[in-house]
């Protein structure tokens, strides 16, 4: 299903959940405004057969700065596969969008190398539901393990003080993945989608308290780096524990041993 490069500088961040509507289009499309008016020029591939992503891209003004858009959803005779999704060597940032319903041979190809995942949430029985099979999916099929802290989720279209959003954040809390941000049900979203906008290319005064949930989004992906590097270092420590407790039973071992022949 995809086909990515191996670079150990590549940040692959991919959006998922399973459920449609979730606003997984417009959080990729945030992240990769971000990126771009940061530079050097993102990557956005979209995944999902509607091409909100691309549609996204193509209302774009070419004043904004750039961003490559990889139409993964269509498929071609004229190149291969691999072609078709081929990622500019200078991207240092790829942001995959990915389709409402993944089979698990997709969800495991899908997340392969990736150094982060975003799980966008929205506070509904529904939502919430949808979301707990995405991550039971996510640790039991594509094998993501909670110490490589590369699993985040995203509370979106939220409205604080109701109870719908009570329930979502105790929903949350349960999971014991981080909450990395929380974003408020804004009709700056929507404006932004229709002009092929971020909301970091907006007037700032406008979208300020978006704005600053989103950089705490852009904040976290930005530590994948150092998330990997700890991660290295435990699982070093964790393999050197095991050769000590290993060691240590061979000496207990020969010890008993030698006290069997004394007596």
């Amino acid at each position: 299903m995809l086909i990515t490069p191996r670079r150990d500088n590549l940040n692959k961040i991919v959006v998922l959940n399973p459920k449609g509507g979730c606003g997984k289009s417009t959080l990729a499309t945030n992240i990769a405004a971000h990126y771009a008016q940061r530079g050097p020029t993102p990557a956005i591939m979209d995944f999902d057969p509607q091409g909100s992503t691309i549609a996204w891209l193509e209302r774009r003004s070419a004043a904004w700065p750039e961003i490559h858009g990889i139409a993964a959803y269509k498929k071609t005779m004229q190149a291969t596969r691999s072609w078709q999704l081929r990622v500019p060597n200078e991207t240092e940032n790829l942001i995959v969008d990915s389709p409402a319903s993944l089979s698990h041979d997709n969800l495991r190809e899908l997340t392969r190398d990736s150094t982060s995942i975003l799980v966008p949430v929205l506070p509904s029985s529904m939502d919430i539901h949808a979301a707990s099979r995405c991550i039971a999916d996510l640790l039991l099929v594509a094998k993501i393990d909670r110490r490589d802290r590369k699993l985040a989720v995203v509370a979106n279209r939220t409205r604080k003080r109701t109870k719908s959003f009570s329930k979502l954040m105790r929903f949350l809390d349960s999971l014991g993945i981080p909450i990395i941000a929380v974003l408020r049900d804004s009709q700056n979203f929507v404006h932004a989608a229709e002009k092929g906008m971020g909301l970091c290319e907006m007037q700032p005064s406008r979208v300020r308290p978006d704005v600053e949930q989103l950089d705490r989004i852009v904040q976290w992906l930005d530590n994948w780096e150092t998330r990997r590097r700890s991660v290295s270092l435990a699982q070093n420590r964790r393999k050197q524990v095991k050769v000590d407790v290993a060691a240590a039973g061979n000496d207990n071992r020969g010890f008993l041993r030698r006290f069997d022949f004394a007596r």
